[in-house]
């Protein structure tokens, strides 16, 4: 690990003062399930390392207008222990539940998720974001088992955020500050497929700090389903979060978000459309899961990232309805 500043504000505006204009000056810790290794890695490298720790205001789940407010810092057990979250926001609850190590459920935030980097083995070895060498992809000629089947372009890599998914399907909303002022974007807008390595996978930019996720209030019936090769502490192979709003038995607007499968959470637009005015059934969301995959293009060595896929939609459908699955 290089050796770098370390600074621990009390205040936001504290926080602000010591980021830096362009990325590698300033790195922002939260949990620091992600970051730590990134450096031990040198895949990054910052001169400074700016604490959000003792920023209170960061943590924490309220009531916010009719919908509630997340803190960046809030970890993933707190998300779990909510009893708003776990009866308006199962799709939430799910996903959390599926991250299944104690350290990371009591370090890990729910910012820090949506912040973290890509987990493929290219980027992390130091081939940047598109890893490319001598003008070709060293993914699409490679090892790519666990990489995307969606997307164009050079992005191979997978969105690794769990609450990603989730947050898009509740159109969720991300607040980003810096010291000029705030902005508020949706869950959807704040994922990017970046074009060159010059870019991030987020719209996050170098001088700003995600602070807080914004839930409208909802009553859709919502969850999350997501496959693993094994239950214990393993990232999800392909995963979908849905939320239903219905009128009587039949479904009035769907939204299905796919996760683990491209550089962003994908949403579905097709399945949402088949599966408005019809009832949910073992055959209607197995038909909606197959539409949802539709566009997939795999690589040459992760074609059964579509079974999953289609799997984890048509599961994550008869959750939110109530069925068994």
């Amino acid at each position: 690990m290089q050796a770098f500043e370390y600074a621990s504000p009390k205040t936001l505006k504290e926080a602000f003062a010591l980021l830096g204009a362009q990325w590698g000056e300033a790195d922002v810790l939260a949990g620091g399930t992600d970051l730590l290794s990134l450096m031990k890695d040198f895949v990054h490298t910052p001169k400074r390392v700016v604490s959000l720790r003792e920023i209170k205001t960061l943590s924490g789940i309220a009531k916010a207008g009719s919908g509630l407010r997340i803190g960046a810092l809030t970890t993933v057990d707190a998300l779990m222990s909510n009893a708003a979250i776990r009866s308006t926001y199962p799709s939430l609850h799910q996903a959390a539940m599926g991250i299944t190590s104690p350290q990371i459920r009591n370090t890990g935030t729910v910012g820090g998720d949506l912040c973290q980097r890509p987990r493929c083995w290219y980027f992390r070895q130091g081939y940047g974001l598109l890893a490319m060498k001598d003008g070709k992809s060293l993914v699409a000629n490679g090892d790519n088992r666990f990489h995307a089947i969606f997307g164009s372009g050079n992005a191979h890599f997978v969105s690794p955020s769990s609450f990603g998914p989730a947050l898009i399907a509740l159109g969720a909303k991300i607040k980003l500050e810096s010291a000029t002022g705030a902005r508020e974007i949706d869950a959807f807008t704040f994922f990017r497929a970046p074009k060159s390595d010059s870019e991030r996978e987020n719209d996050l930019r170098p001088n700003e700090i995600l602070t807080e996720i914004l839930l409208p209030t909802t009553s859709a019936k919502n969850a999350t389903y997501e496959v693993r090769q094994k239950d214990a502490l393993d990232w999800p192979l392909a995963a979908a979060s849905v939320a239903l709003t219905m009128s009587g038995n039949t479904v009035s607007k769907a939204v299905v978000v796919l996760g683990h499968v491209g550089p962003t959470p994908l949403v579905a637009e097709s399945a949402g459309a088949w599966l408005a005015g019809k009832a949910i059934s073992a055959d209607t969301a197995a038909q909606a899961a197959a539409e949802a995959v539709k566009a997939a293009k795999p690589l040459s060595g992760n074609a059964y990232k579509v079974t999953l896929a289609k799997t984890a939609v048509k599961r994550a459908l008869l959750r939110a309805a109530g069925m068994e699955v």
